[in-house]
């Protein structure tokens, strides 16, 4: 295929919306991505999956045409979907391709647009309350939506999805009451406040958040370890279980543990957030949380945590749970002992979430970014988990 030079031309290359792409992902569907975004946002973030092949080659250096060295990278007999940050550059690039005889279309709204998918799938429960978990692809947040007998809460909302949370709580003929936070989020913009305000739901907190400085400009509660909400006809009961936050708190509802950052399906916390001077101290108080809850709850305890990674493999019901007893006798970090556990949780910690002071700044008040400057903050992965060391094995 031969090199032109970059052109403009009136014909729109063919596009694919964030959601059909994650559809052929999802379905195990060869795809294969050229990334125009810049190396460094590329490791840091990008779309992955087991029939995902991704090529990066920076917009700035396709310019001038497409190189050689690219060509060769590039797939004759299948089509490329190029992506960058918001959409424009890889359409641009994308024509460029189609010109030299590719088979190629570009990501709608890129990673922004894919920033924006947001899915629900209903937890089977045997409990009196309809449990849905949302999942967010692009960053692995998990928030749950819980509704009884015409009332409803949202643990661990984000500001970004307000409306779904709603209009989901209305189609179940469901008036929300609560938006409740596991703890003062570092990788997401909470959306209890945004809620409390569409809806005049109650937010609520952990106790402890007083102390961390919380300042919102509209009245909250906070919840201290043992007290309980009452949901339509289910009781919600705090469970302070401290250790990536000084208020990190599992909510209880019948035989299901709402576990926030505390415990993931395939990790455990990072204990340095807060306060990186204070790691392992806090990852000695993570490990009394952990081993609190295996001696008080039975196997068949159902882990609902805050996050899943690229690494989990959903459910046969495409959630993203599991049985406390089956977490610890596959992950490594629930059997140790307590100083064998710091070590390992301290250890080779991952980078922090980006923009995570501003993040938590907006979260306890002190900020207030409008929607659109909110969204971007919290693009890019979580990374609230500790490092792969600390996974099941």
């Amino acid at each position: 295929m031969s090199d032109n030079a970059f052109v403009t031309t009136e014909a729109a290359v063919e596009e694919v919306t964030p959601e059909r792409l994650k559809e052929r992902i999802d379905a195990g569907k060869d795809v294969f991505l050229l990334d125009v975004r810049s190396e460094s946002d590329h490791e840091e973030w990008r779309i992955d999956g087991a029939s995902v092949e991704s090529v990066n080659y920076p917009y700035f250096e396709l310019l001038d045409g497409i190189p050689e060295e690219l060509h060769e990278r590039l797939p004759d007999d299948q089509r490329i979907t190029v992506l960058c940050a918001k959409g424009g550059s890889s359409e641009m690039i994308a024509k460029t391709l189609e010109d030299n005889g590719y088979n190629v279309e570009h990501l709608e709204r890129g990673m922004m647009g894919w920033a924006r998918i947001y899915e629900c799938v209903e937890l089977d429960t045997d409990g009196d309350a309809t449990i849905a978990q949302y999942r967010r692809p692009s960053s692995g947040c998990l928030a749950y939506l819980v509704a009884s007998d015409g009332e409803a809460a949202v643990i661990d909302p984000l500001r970004a999805f307000t409306e779904e949370y709603v209009h989901d709580a209305r189609a179940l003929g469901a008036d929300l009451t609560y938006a409740v936070d596991t703890h003062v989020h570092a990788d997401h913009i909470s959306g209890i406040r945004a809620l409390a305000e569409e809806v005049d739901a109650t937010a609520v907190l952990p106790e402890t958040a007083d102390a961390r400085g919380v300042d919102y400009n509209r009245e909250y509660e906070t919840i201290a370890d043992g007290e309980t909400l009452h949901i339509g006809d289910v009781d919600v009961e705090a469970i302070h279980t401290p250790g990536h936050t000084t208020g990190m708190t599992t909510y209880r509802i019948g035989n299901v543990l709402f576990t926030g950052d505390g415990l993931f399906t395939e990790s455990v916390a990072r204990p340095d957030l807060e306060d990186p001077e204070a790691a392992r101290d806090a990852a000695r108080t993570l490990y009394e949380s952990l081993q609190a809850l295996i001696e008080r709850f039975d196997d068949d305890a159902v882990i609902a945590p805050a996050h899943y990674s690229d690494a989990t493999t959903p459910n046969d019901d495409d959630t993203y749970t599991a049985d406390l007893g089956t977490l610890v006798d596959t992950m490594d970090a629930l059997t140790m002992d307590q100083e064998t556990f710091i070590d390992y949780i301290v250890t080779d910690m991952p980078p922090r979430p980006a923009n995570h002071e501003k993040i938590i700044a907006t979260n306890l008040g002190q900020q207030a970014p409008d929607d659109e400057t909110a969204f971007e903050l919290e693009l890019g992965p979580n990374n609230c988990a500790a490092s792969e060391d600390a996974m099941t094995n």
